[in-house]
């Protein structure tokens, strides 16, 4: 049977377990970005955007805030920086890039178009099949470009991602795809990995970048 003086024990052994951790908590902060990031107007304002339905708007914010991210340690980085390889089987930044504007793309065909998993038209499987895939074909082909060709690539894709974020509505976003190869997915979550997908290329840009030789 529990006593008065084992529950006050108790209570002071957990007490002090809390305040050690309240005091680890006071001792290191959360820290700032590892980046400064550029300044944008309203780029910390997750939520509904002008010209978009509410929920595409808040969608838009959180793909403008990874955007911005992704392209912060590269936005200075030479042709060499672009192509460095950690070892023979990595991909470099810059074929990396350009797989982050071919996977938006696809997602393009796919949500916009009405076009099956893999089915990329003609003129997009030239253009994007190779950076969609990686691998050594990349490591072969996708070098010797400089920053803004992949910045160009970017933000032409991204610019039609908005156009057509424009004429659609919530509805459409909320829609649910039965036959997606991950099982029930809505457009939602479709938009939202190509988001997700730049944040996970995110820490391989910072690795790669960390390992160039000075």
């Amino acid at each position: 049977m529990e006593t008065k003086n084992s529950s006050r024990r108790y209570f002071i052994k957990n007490a002090s377990l809390l305040t050690m951790g309240t005091s680890s908590l006071l001792a290191f902060p959360l820290g700032k970005p590892t980046e400064e990031l550029p300044t944008q107007d309203g780029i910390n304002i997750i939520g509904p955007k002008e010209g978009y339905s509410p929920q595409i708007g808040t969608l838009v914010s959180m793909m403008n805030w990874m955007r911005m991210v992704i392209l912060t340690p590269v936005r200075n980085m030479n042709i060499s920086d672009l192509d460095y390889l950690v070892d023979e089987n990595a991909n470099s930044i810059g074929a990396m890039l350009m797989h982050l504007a071919a996977t938006e793309r696809f997602y393009q065909i796919h949500t916009f178009q009405g076009k099956k998993w893999g089915d990329w038209p003609k003129e997009d499987s030239k253009k994007w099949n190779v950076a969609s895939g990686l691998g050594d074909k990349a490591r072969k082909q996708i070098k010797g470009n400089d920053i803004d060709y992949y910045l160009d690539n970017l933000k032409e894709v991204r610019e039609n991602t908005l156009k057509e974020f424009a004429n659609r509505d919530d509805k459409w976003l909320l829609k649910v795809d039965n036959a997606f190869p991950w099982g029930p997915t809505n457009n939602y979550c479709k938009w939202f990995h190509v988001c997700e997908h730049e944040s996970n290329h995110n820490g391989q840009f910072k690795f790669i970048k960390s390992r160039i030789p000075s």
